[in-house]
């Protein structure tokens, strides 16, 4: 955490994000913190990385390739060279890291994962450890959609490193061949809710049928982050990663087996998601519905449907039971102090906005939705995800009146004439006011608000 009372506590995934908010001002040093706990100091010799200080063994959201892929991009950018070096250092150290979530969180071989805690804390309905507990299992759709990411951003450095070094375009097909078996799984399995249309967590229990969690969060929406474009000259330029893909292709559609719909844009670009279009949509639409995620601050972490639609489960005679606290949170679970309940978290809606901006870029105006949903107006992608960035920036925002809504109550202090540049980093922010909640001194990952402002200032776009 980059401050001087805490530091050098840490936690891996909010390291990442904070390691992209970086890489704009010092790209070095941003790639250097990112290898950081990949170090033999830090990665155990299976391969596990420590989740945070006090738990070492807990798993956080496996971010550090995607985030790898950012920086690499933002330093190409800025230098006009991408760091093929870091690639492969960040690339080797993963490899490892992969398989261990491979032979330790999908215990079936079924490509369907139980990664448990995830970094969401109180996001279940229940401790999303839980399932540890033996004759009960949780197959988790943000674990499952967090390997699929995992697989195409492992896919995608291998590209770019294969472009310079073809012994890379073995491992290139590997993770491509790894995200189609993910993205069936997610797909083809009870993950998906057919009639809420939404992505489930699914409880299994012994001696029962699977039981989806039907809560409308963030959980579901993970599944939207894995997006790739492969360009048709990478084709040209990688014979035998051409040659291996088609022949996949052709195997799994003379087999029947799943095959994602290939899309291709103007540019020639081929399309990979987890998500297919029909669903795509359908998970926009309650991703913009300002009943449901979409507040003045960005996304919900969860669906506000739920204020009024508390939901309910009853394990082994015990009610768990969870609902839309758009502040902090009314639940006493890990000791009260975690609030994925409501609350806006802002790298949540860095990794949406940014996966929705891919897609703008491949989709264009062949793909337009409402914003907000039932609104009637129409936008292609790209435009949402800026209208997405700008709320997330606005929050920070001088109103007319002067005021913030980061500061609530509080504006009266901020406006003091020694106070009035002050802009504090929170934790998150209310649900339905955007004000700033949780430490205000320490979280790091919430500057990505910085890189929204830098990518806005680029296409000109005035806020």
């Amino acid at each position: 955490m980059p401050d001087k009372w805490e530091y050098p506590w840490y936690a891996a995934w909010d390291q990442s994000f904070q390691c992209i908010s970086m890489a704009s001002i010092d790209p070095v040093y941003a790639k250097n913190q990112l290898l950081l706990l990949m170090r033999e100091w830090y990665m155990k010799p299976d391969g596990q990385l420590p989740s945070y200080e006090w738990n070492f063994s807990d798993v956080n959201p496996p971010v550090q390739a995607w985030a790898a892929m950012e920086i690499f991009e933002i330093e190409k950018e800025i230098t006009g060279k991408g760091d093929i070096n870091f690639l492969k250092k960040v690339f080797q150290k993963l490899l490892i890291n992969f398989t261990w979530w491979i032979n330790r969180k999908d215990r079936k071989g079924d490509n369907i994962f139980e990664g448990g805690f995830l970094g969401l804390d109180n996001i279940g309905v229940f401790n999303r450890s839980y399932h540890d507990q033996g004759d009960i299992q949780l197959e988790q759709a943000d674990g499952t959609s967090w390997m699929g990411v995992y697989a195409l951003s492992m896919m995608d450095m291998a590209i770019e490193i294969a472009l310079v070094d073809n012994s890379f375009e073995d491992t290139a097909t590997k993770f491509f061949e790894h995200f189609i078996l993910i993205a069936e799984a997610l797909n083809e399995h009870v993950l998906w809710n057919e009639e809420d249309k939404f992505y489930y967590d699914v409880l299994c229990m012994r001696d029962a049928p699977p039981q989806p969690l039907r809560i409308q969060s963030i959980v579901g929406l993970t599944s939207l982050y894995a997006v790739s474009t492969i360009r048709k000259e990478v084709f040209e330029k990688l014979p035998d990663f051409t040659k291996r893909f088609q022949w996949y292709k052709k195997y799994r559609l003379k087999n029947d087996r799943f095959w994602p719909k290939e899309e291709l844009g103007d540019g020639d670009e081929l399309l990979f998601s987890l998500v297919p279009k029909e669903r795509l949509i359908a998970l926009l639409e309650r991703l913009l519905d300002e009943k449901e995620f979409l507040s003045i601050g960005g996304i919900r972490a969860l669906s506000k449907f739920h204020k009024d639609h508390p939901y309910s489960v009853t394990i082994n005679g015990v009610v768990h039971s969870i609902q839309y606290d758009p502040g902090d949170s009314t639940s006493d679970m890990f000791g009260g102090n975690s609030n994925w309940r409501g609350p806006i978290w802002i790298p949540i809606n860095f990794i949406i906005i940014q996966s929705i901006r891919k897609l703008g870029k491949f989709y264009q105006d062949s793909l337009l939705i409402d914003f907000p949903s039932g609104s009637g107006n129409k936008m292609n992608l790209f435009d949402v995800s800026t209208e997405l960035a700008k709320r997330v920036i606005h929050i920070f925002h001088k109103d007319a009146k002067g005021e913030r809504a980061i500061y609530g109550e509080y504006n009266w202090f901020y406006q003091q004439p020694e106070n009035k540049d002050l802009i504090q980093f929170f934790e998150y922010f209310h649900g339905d006011t955007g004000k700033g909640l949780g430490a205000s001194h320490q979280t790091g990952w919430t500057s990505l608000v910085s890189e929204f402002i830098s990518e806005l200032a680029d296409s000109r776009i005035v806020l």
